[in-house]
């Protein structure tokens, strides 16, 4: 893990210079695969330290201790360093070459995982491959399809609103099964 932290393969194309950010641990058994750190990521130094990461740890059912300080529980994005802005003013997407130059290194040094979270369109793609439907929303709506290694998950951005609002069966379909392996994965008290 400290190589992956060293990282210095795209440097050259980051904005704001390299800063890894993931957050793993041997005794990982639940593992959240996201896109790329922002800007405020990039400067904490913290995975989903910001209004994103509000959401996301709403959906799970835990606080920031938990989501921080819980050893079960590991934070590995598809791209570990902020990549940017595009045109359209969103961040662009993550370094191709960062997931698969680490996560192949970095994952065999997760023995315990059993479920691995898939946050935002990059991580469903990079680990659903073929298997995923036509869109996001099909995808994420056949989430019993990938049990029990994998749960496809919308990214939890404020401009993913609109979405959480067209499709309530999220909410009442899927968050609670989200927070019931949540609880068993971290060993929380109900």
């Amino acid at each position: 893990m400290k190589a992956a932290r060293a990282c210095r393969l795209c440097a050259t194309e980051l904005p704001l210079g390299p800063r890894p950010v993931f957050q793993n641990d041997t005794r990982t058994r639940l593992l959240l695969i996201g896109q790329a750190p922002g800007t405020k990521v990039h400067h904490s130094g913290l995975p989903f330290d910001d209004r994103s990461g509000e959401r996301l740890r709403a959906w799970l059912g835990i606080d920031r201790a938990i989501f921080y300080g819980n050893k079960r529980f590991g934070l590995m994005p598809m791209g570990f360093c902020y990549p940017g802005v595009d045109v359209r003013g969103g961040d662009k997407p993550p370094q191709k070459i960062c997931a698969t130059t680490w996560h192949p290194r970095l994952l065999p040094l997760l023995p315990r995982v059993e479920l691995t979270l898939l946050v935002g369109q990059y991580a469903i793609a990079g680990y659903l491959g073929k298997r995923r439907k036509q869109s996001l929303t099909a995808t994420v709506r056949a989430w019993r399809d990938y049990k029990p290694d994998f749960l496809p998950l919308p990214h939890p951005s404020w401009r993913n609103t609109h979405w959480l609002k067209q499709n309530p069966w999220f909410e009442h379909d899927i968050l609670p099964e989200l927070q019931g392996q949540v609880r068993r994965l971290l060993e929380l008290k109900t």
